[in-house]
């Protein structure tokens, strides 16, 4: 059974939740021949996608263009979007001559819109996975402009042609999309190891996987705690550590640290819950997803919210402690990926691509 799956370098949200459902779909059809088209560097691919996979450097979508991890460019997003739809018929066939060349049983996409539509053209079955879709974003960014209805109307009918749009805990409504089907939260879990800092409190700062650098070097000192941020950094905090020094994988170094500074992403907010580790966020401008994702941590993570003054000025003692003073809530159960697993593979079985003689 050969699976060709598309992952969106839009950060690393898309690849978080792909992962742990790729490798649960490998377990149910050992089989597996998994082809992973992605702009992420292979090397961070396979940190966490345990099957053997061939992969295609390529990006079928952008999603939008950031200003940091927290501030969208929607002028420049704007201009990508109607240069990529300015030859939409002729990219779709493309794409569909392209999947036909590597004759897969099934398409994945999390969560182009493109590989969808070319596998509708080429007549192979397909799925989306996500949290979100980029139509429903597109609508709300650009809706009320002049030039968007037609594009959004080409968005729509690609995620439309999907078998399946697999919709994962927690997610935006998709109330445009009639074939979503619900499955739980999607999550890796790791394991607790000592960091060896005596005593002191470890709270690691990551914002995800488009570049958004805190000014950590001028916050004041806070006994106690250490602060785990990104060697390239090159912070100069006399209690920071480049988290890279550990050498644990970041969901285990997740699981090891006493509280995460954020932004809201499925993935770290859902690895996060399911692993116990408190939380403390800042909300990204005008991002529509966040709101689904903050209601859902509020219900079932160890979360508080915190301003961006606070964080430009290293104001955290008082987040930290209330935090930290929470009753811990019961983490919830990761089996979204078992769940979508069981559809793909259920769509894999029915639909095999007869051998190519020679």
């Amino acid at each position: 059974m050969h699976l060709f799956v598309d992952i969106s370098s839009h950060g690393f949200g898309h690849f978080a939740i792909t992962a742990p459902v790729l490798n649960a779909v490998a377990e149910m059809c050992p089989d597996l021949r998994l082809t992973v088209r992605s702009g992420l560097p292979p090397d961070k691919l396979r940190q966490r996608i345990v099957p053997t996979f061939t992969h295609i450097a390529a990006s079928s979508d952008f999603g939008y263009v950031m200003h940091d991890a927290l501030h969208i460019d929607l002028a420049t997003t704007a201009v990508a979007y109607r240069a990529a739809h300015a030859e939409w018929p002729a990219r779709v066939a493309a794409e569909a001559a392209f999947l036909a060349d590597f004759q897969p049983d099934v398409v994945l996409s999390n969560v182009s819109y493109l590989p969808l539509a070319g596998a509708a053209r080429a007549g192979i079955p397909a799925l989306a996975i996500c949290s979100l879709n980029w139509a429903e974003l597109f609508a709300h960014f650009f809706g009320h402009e002049d030039w968007a209805p037609p594009i959004h109307a080409q968005m729509l009918a690609a995620y439309r042609a999907a078998q399946q749009f697999i919709r994962i805990t927690p997610a935006m409504a998709m109330a445009d999309l009639a074939n979503t089907t619900t499955v739980g939260p999607v999550a890796s879990l790791g394991r607790r190891h000592d960091l060896g800092l005596n005593g002191d409190k470890a709270v690691l700062i990551a914002l995800g996987g488009i570049a958004h650098h805190l000014p950590v070097d001028h916050w004041p000192r806070l006994p106690g705690v250490r602060w785990l941020v990104a060697g390239h950094w090159h912070c100069t905090h006399p209690d920071a550590i480049a988290y890279e020094d550990f050498g644990l994988s970041f969901t285990d170094l997740l699981c090891s640290v006493d509280a995460i500074v954020t932004k809201p992403g499925y993935g770290t907010f859902t690895e996060a819950a399911c692993n116990g580790t408190p939380i403390l966020y800042q909300r990204r401008e005008d991002w529509p997803e966040q709101d689904c994702l903050i209601d859902w941590l509020q219900r079932h993570g160890h979360c508080r919210e915190i301003g961006g003054a606070d964080l430009e000025t290293g104001a955290v003692a008082a987040p930290l402690a209330e935090l930290w003073r929470q009753a811990p809530p019961c983490p919830p159960s990761a089996d979204g990926a078992r769940m979508a697993a069981d559809l793909i593979h259920r769509t894999l079985a029915a639909h095999p691509v007869p051998a190519t003689a020679g």
